[in-house]
């Protein structure tokens, strides 16, 4: 059975940090590209970041976070991290984490909520 579980979510003042966490099982975690997803109410489900399968050796980020936000993997822990730094009231959202391995192998996470005061 696979279990994808987001953690690290939380209450931030504007300009602090947060570190998501995304750990699953039941699945070759080393194989599967990963992103962190996020959606504001009202609003619909962007990425926030991504990195590939293996080493993680390729990463992408959405230019509202790039600079300020890194996303890095360990295989052996199967769990992805999104480091958020200077955070601002719009990165306020629930974050989801994705994995996907072709059209098939595709598992999301129940999210973690994140929220950014003034």
């Amino acid at each position: 059975q696979v279990q994808v579980v987001e953690s690290g979510g939380g209450l931030v003042q504007a300009g602090g940090s947060l570190r998501l966490s995304c750990a699953a099982s039941g699945i070759t975690f080393s194989i599967y590209d990963i992103g962190w997803y996020r959606q504001a109410p009202g609003k619909q489900r962007e990425l926030v970041a991504g990195i590939s399968s293996g080493s993680g050796s390729s990463t992408n980020y959405a230019d509202s976070v790039k600079g300020r936000f890194t996303i890095s993997r360990d295989n052996a822990k199967n769990t992805v991290y999104l480091q958020m730094n200077s955070l601002k009231p719009e990165d306020a959202a629930v974050y989801y984490c994705n994995l996907k391995n072709g059209w098939i192998n595709d598992y999301w996470g129940q999210g973690t909520q994140v929220t950014v005061s003034a």
